[in-house]
């Protein structure tokens, strides 16, 4: 029998979960995606290559969970099969934001599962807020660590008026964080000019907001076809 073609793409979607997202968010996160996996513009371009998608799902907040390990998406009947696997998803507990966890979880224990390689590999991370339990160094080499794989690192920040306008002083802070400064310039700085800095990475890496959780089914629906067609080589930073 003849191997199976080679993906295009192998997507880990990483969702943060820390304090800040509460149980309705929480299922708005998961509804969203799950909602983007079921959306037919989605479908027909994560199964309308050779080899379809590999799509896995990572939760992060103190720690990172692999929420859906890696699953093949080259049929409708798969992305349906999905979108049900992440409506059925626990919520993880967790109060901070370890976005340099995640990094390190996906980059060793993540990647390295893939069942068969894939031509791109795209880590689409989407949250409300900086990192706040990782020193800067560290979380600069936590990334780097992930692009080594060869991965693109995407940003699909959930702008909150009212609550991440403005972030850097004074950030919310893990014990043991202590004092240092947050992984930014002296001045304030937006959360989406935060994550051009200090998550996106490698070719054809770029950033998609979304206008409150409210909108992140659609943002991600639009990142998602984005992200597997190529149209994000195209999109910019």
């Amino acid at each position: 029998m003849a191997a199976e073609p080679t993906p295009a793409v192998a997507l880990v979607v990483a969702v943060d979960v820390s304090q800040s997202v509460d149980e309705a968010r929480f299922m708005l996160q998961m509804e969203g995606i799950a909602a983007a996996l079921e959306d037919p513009e989605v479908v027909a371009t994560m199964t309308g290559r050779p080899g379809g998608t590999l799509f896995a799902m990572v939760t992060w907040a103190d720690r990172a969970s692999i929420a859906l390990n890696w699953r093949r998406i080259a049929h409708r009947s798969d992305a349906l099969a999905v979108a049900a696997q992440v409506r059925a998803t626990p919520r993880q507990s967790g109060e901070f934001t370890c976005l340099g966890q995640m990094f390190r979880t996906v980059a060793a224990s993540v990647i390295p599962a893939m069942p068969v390689p894939a031509r791109r590999i795209v880590v689409d991370v989407s949250g409300d807020g900086i990192d706040n339990c990782t020193d800067p160094k560290n979380l600069e080499a936590e990334r780097n660590a992930l692009l080594a794989t060869e991965a693109t690192i995407n940003g699909l920040p959930i702008l909150v008026p009212g609550e991440n306008d403005v972030v850097g002083a004074g950030a919310y802070r893990s014990p043991g964080y202590g004092l240092r400064a947050t992984p930014l310039p002296q001045e304030r700085t937006d959360l989406a000019q935060w994550y051009r800095d200090h998550v996106l990475g490698g070719p054809g890496a770029f950033l998609l907001a979304a206008a409150g959780y409210g909108d992140f089914s659609r943002a991600l629906r639009r990142k998602f076809v984005m992200e597997v067609s190529d149209a994000g080589d195209h999109a910019g930073r």
